[in-house]
């Protein structure tokens, strides 16, 4: 049996990659609070959040193979999250340029119906390069990227706005590591050929 596939994130860029899979799913909201514990790390958070907002979908759907996934930006052990304005946008890449970062990308598969949880993490060395105020301006003003994890939107202009990323599954910077989720979803009895 060939159980429902369901993404647990209303992230466009999530919604985007699956497609790349060609498999049916929907969509849910996992509606969980994503606010960090007091000293968790970027890392920790990511991988909590993956796995929470899975578990929150597959609470509502026993039955279905259900991903989660989260993205922190790791600037020096301190989380960056999505700016969600303007102002926080600049600062934020203010602060990253000439600097490197490490984008906590994690992804959970949770089937509550048959006990299948499985979560893994792919983290993404990206080197800021050193830009001008100027370029921050212009970057933002074309690519509004508010609600990217550190305000980096590497599939668009985001990328003239670094020196090297270091990944060993290339879609985890966007925001839902394709390597890692397909293998996830073999595991859990989802046929991706």
């Amino acid at each position: 049996m060939q159980r429902s596939l369901i993404l647990a994130s209303t992230s466009r860029y999530r919604r985007e990659l699956l497609h790349r899979l060609r498999l049916a799913f929907d969509v849910q909201s996992p509606e969980v609070d994503e606010t960090p514990l007091a000293g968790e790390s970027p890392r920790a958070l990511a991988e909590r959040l993956a796995l929470e907002k899975a578990q929150a979908v597959a609470r509502r759907f026993p039955d279905a193979v259900v991903i989660g996934s989260d993205q922190v930006a790791d600037l020096g052990g301190e989380p960056l999250g999505k700016p969600g304005d303007h102002a926080r946008a600049t600062a934020q890449l203010q602060r990253m340029r000439g600097q490197t970062l490490v984008f906590q990308t994690a992804v959970a598969v949770v089937c509550q119906a048959t006990g299948f949880v499985q979560r893994e993490l792919a983290p993404v060395r990206v080197v800021f390069r050193q830009y001008s105020d100027d370029a921050i301006e212009a970057y933002l003003r074309a690519e509004t990227p508010y609600d990217c994890a550190g305000s980096a939107k590497s599939e668009g202009l985001g990328i003239a706005m670094l020196d090297a990323i270091d990944s060993d599954d290339p879609t985890a910077l966007v925001g839902l590591p394709l390597i890692r989720t397909a293998r996830m979803l073999r595991a859990a009895g989802i046929d991706l050929l």
